[in-house]
């Protein structure tokens, strides 16, 4: 994190999947625990194969949102930051809540930008093994409809222009 950035937004921290409930109350205690704090959020990575297969779009609270990189359809991809997570069930029971309100508030946004037949929301890692959650728009008539989109043809990369103003659209509709 750069000097001089705030923790204000990001996620409470956590040891594991063991919250840390309670700041300490003295100036020098609280500056080593902002330490603390910022340190556990820099130990989160990406796994490699997300950070390559899509673009960041923004954090929101708990995930870091992602855009797949297959135009195909408007493909979001929520990864919770948290480190060494693979299943819902290994998140605390706040970090689940979380997780769940920003799955329905991604998918929910869009559907309404889109105007999608059909949102897919799933969460596999069969090969990724990162947690993280799929939520895909689908219309009747694209491009494997009504059939999945995983191991379907060829990814399609998005128009440097369209993907921005795509991103630009999900940003100023998940910030208002």
């Amino acid at each position: 994190m750069a000097s001089g950035s705030s923790t204000t937004n990001l996620p409470k921290a956590h040891i594991g999947n063991i919250a840390i409930k309670s700041k300490p109350s003295s100036k020098k205690t609280a500056s080593l625990w902002k330490t603390l704090e910022e340190w556990l959020l820099d130990v989160f990575a990406l796994d490699r194969r997300l950070q390559s297969d899509s673009h960041s779009v923004m954090q929101i609270g708990l995930c870091d949102l992602r855009l797949s990189k297959d135009a195909r359809w408007p493909w979001l991809i929520l990864v919770p930051r948290r480190c060494d997570v693979s299943e819902v069930f290994e998140l605390t029971p706040l970090d689940q809540v979380m997780l769940t309100f920003e799955t329905d508030l991604v998918a929910a946004t869009l559907k309404k930008i889109t105007g999608a037949t059909k949102i897919n929301v799933g969460a596999l890692g069969n090969i990724v093994r990162q947690l993280h959650v799929h939520v895909i728009a689908r219309f009747e008539g694209d491009a494997n409809w009504p059939g999945p989109v995983w191991g379907f043809g060829k990814a399609e990369p998005y128009e440097e222009g369209k993907r921005d103003e795509f991103i630009e659209k999900l940003r100023e509709a998940l910030s208002s």
